[in-house]
């Protein structure tokens, strides 16, 4: 019995061994990119620090540097994205029709989305939660202090379902005014339509500073009402391109765990010795067929647009317009939620 089943075993545990080590195939939306010669990014139509034009086209901000960044790791060069600016209402149908490869606009990770949509959530890239933005002459401290105010939100995003969760939960009547633009919501708000504006915190940050006619007249009340945790979006049945958009995120963040930065990360190629940043700038184990890319794929990633940490501080940190702070955006190792998979 024994003997005749060793061949058997072997077999199946080289197959194994085989299997472990094979290179990914390129998947459809990898070589279409590929033929393209660009990856087409579904982002905001400006929401500054994730995605918004400056006033030559140019676009930046945390989720255009994941676009960046995965174009530098497939294409070699980070330019080469394609930025599709899509509303709320639009986002969903633009990448379900295949008219974008990555949906990379402030969409939160809902279990409704996850399940229904026929998407892969890839990498949390950033984690938010809903707040309100007042004028300071209101004299506001708690949004329980909203009572029978008229608050201006946005149709056909969790904003608007999660402010009236809240209010109802609280037993406080409110009157939501909704609007089919980002714009054209914050607008109305501004211009005295609603008591309250409502979405997520960094965004109120990012229009207290940049939208109002005086920043220092408004201020964001302490409650966050929700979670949102933010992660931009692939089709279903590619799975070769679900890895790539979720493994150059990883490695970004990665990067900064084990201080490979934009810096130096030649020096690191050229001098590192330690496993885990070799792999990172690619001098040590090969982990980029595994992903139907070369071995350099993370090492541009990071040349690009810099480690998760620089993104960060660069897009949205206390040294940006925004001005957040880490929080819950930070390391793990260091108090916070932001935590990749090994990437090994």
């Amino acid at each position: 019995m024994k003997s005749r089943f060793r061949p058997v075993l072997a077999v199946a545990a080289s197959a194994f061994a085989f299997a472990a080590a094979a290179p990914a195939f390129a998947g459809k939306t990898l070589d279409a990119v590929k033929q393209r010669g660009t990856v087409k990014c579904g982002v905001t139509n400006g929401v500054a620090g994730f995605s918004a034009p400056d006033t030559q086209g140019n676009w930046s901000g945390l989720d255009v540097d994941t676009c960046r960044a995965i174009a530098a790791a497939v294409l070699g060069d980070a330019k080469k994205v394609d930025f599709v600016p899509l509303n709320s209402q639009q986002r969903f149908s633009a990448l379900q029709a295949g008219e974008i490869d990555i949906l990379a606009r402030n969409t939160t990770w809902t279990l409704t989305r996850d399940a229904s949509l026929g998407f892969n959530f890839t990498t949390i890239t950033y984690y938010d939660g809903q707040g309100f933005l007042v004028p300071k002459k209101l004299k506001l401290t708690s949004a329980k202090q909203l009572k029978n105010a008229t608050i201006c939100t946005q149709s056909g995003t969790t904003n608007e379902k999660n402010v009236s969760d809240y209010f109802r939960a609280q037993n406080i009547p409110v009157k939501t005014v909704v609007f089919e633009s980002f714009e054209a919501s914050f607008k109305a708000f501004f211009s005295g339509r609603c008591q309250a504006f409502t979405t997520d915190a960094s965004a109120l940050a990012g229009l207290r500073n940049k939208e109002a006619p005086n920043p220092d007249d408004y201020v964001i009340l302490p409650e966050l009402i929700s979670k949102e945790p933010l992660a931009p979006l692939v089709r279903r049945g590619d799975d070769e391109w679900f890895a790539i958009a979720k493994w150059v995120p990883n490695a970004l963040i990665e990067a900064e765990e084990f201080g490979v930065t934009q810096a130096n990360a030649d020096d690191l190629k050229a001098n590192s010795k330690d496993p885990a940043q070799q792999r990172l700038v690619g001098t040590g184990e090969d982990l980029g067929k595994l992903l139907g890319l070369d071995k350099d794929w993370s090492f541009r990633a990071i040349k690009a647009v810099g480690n998760y940490g620089e993104m960060f501080e660069r897009n949205v940190g206390p040294k940006s317009v925004l001005k957040l702070p880490r929080g819950s955006n930070n390391l793990w190792s260091k108090g916070g939620l932001i935590y990749a998979p090994p990437v090994r």
